[in-house]
């Protein structure tokens, strides 16, 4: 796969080009059940093998320059072509806010058609069902721009794939990994294969859409995104315990250095987009080894890349 090639292409492909790739998109998530290369996939659930290297990127909002910098600089895209235990992770949020919403999505979803078996879409908050919508929710103002008058085809399918996205990838003895935050319900894996399933009766999905960790805080408080919980460190500590694992991995919240740490090393937030409307100063992603055992977040600084 050649990386410059699809860039090109997002930045001409119409909407009926659009369409076609993420039809293609929903067909192979739709199928995508059971053991599958390092992965093994339960409803919305991916558990994957702790062997080989995974690269994780967090929130990027339509922010083209930062995602070929990323891809770019870690050199994943040959990796993933030479081995198959090169596992690509994205965190959710890959549209709204930035100018480039469309091509962001387009190559996103090349890498998962030409990489089905190493590459991981989660959900984002921006990704959120009808009831848990993000707001400004500017998506549709940049796909009239980019599409003009077949907008409408390219938004509506795109919006048919959020409900496809999944909740956690999950490590075993290692990491979880989730766009938003934790629940203090959680008690198995199950809790987060099946968020979508027992949504809006329970808030699993909501808290890994929304949440944020918060060190001010022990248990859950009311957050002031409007959906959502800022949760605290005991509630981190026993969910990962009860899943088996010593790490959060999360996006959602813009950082300075494009990457923070919260609940003494328990909780990693990595944000890999800079610039307007955010102004961090620095985006950041994390290339892990995923055959070295991790008890906390600062044993994974070595493995952050800021840009």
């Amino acid at each position: 796969m050649n990386l410059s090639s699809i860039v090109k292409e997002s930045k001409a492909v119409q909407s009926d080009g659009f369409v076609e790739t993420v039809e293609n998109v929903i067909s192979l998530l739709r199928r995508e059940s059971g053991r599958s290369g390092n992965l093994t996939v339960s409803e919305r659930l991916v558990k994957l093998e702790p062997s080989g290297e995974a690269l994780a990127i967090g929130d990027l909002h339509g922010d083209l320059e930062s995602l070929v910098v990323i891809l770019k600089n870690s050199g994943f895209v040959q990796k993933m072509t030479k081995r198959k235990d090169a596992t690509l992770i994205f965190l959710g949020d890959y549209g709204d806010r930035g100018a480039c919403s469309a091509e962001v999505y387009y190559i996103v979803l090349r890498l998962k058609l030409a990489f089905p078996e190493q590459v991981v879409l989660l959900r984002g908050n921006h990704e959120g069902p009808e009831d848990l919508m993000a707001s400004p929710h500017d998506l549709p103002t940049q796909f009239q721009a980019r599409f003009k008058e077949n907008w409408t085809a390219a938004y509506s399918k795109v919006r048919q794939l959020f409900g496809y996205l999944y909740n956690a990838v999950l490590v075993e003895e290692r990491c979880l990994i989730v766009h938003g935050g934790l629940s203090p319900e959680i008690a198995t894996a199950q809790d987060l294969a099946h968020a979508h399933l027992s949504h809006p009766e329970k808030g699993f999905l909501e808290d890994l859409l929304w949440s944020d960790p918060n060190d001010m805080v022990r248990e859950v408080l009311y957050s002031p995104r409007g959906a959502g919980k800022l949760f605290g460190k005991s509630v981190t500590e026993t969910v990962l315990r009860k899943l088996g694992v010593n790490v959060l991995i999360r996006g959602h919240e813009p950082c300075e250095e494009g990457f923070k740490l919260n609940h003494d090393g328990k909780v990693l937030t990595l944000f890999s987009r800079r610039g307007a409307p955010y102004f961090n100063a620095y985006g950041a992603y994390l290339q892990l080894p995923l055959s070295e055992k991790f008890e906390s977040a600062e044993q994974l600084i070595p493995w952050i890349h800021k840009f």
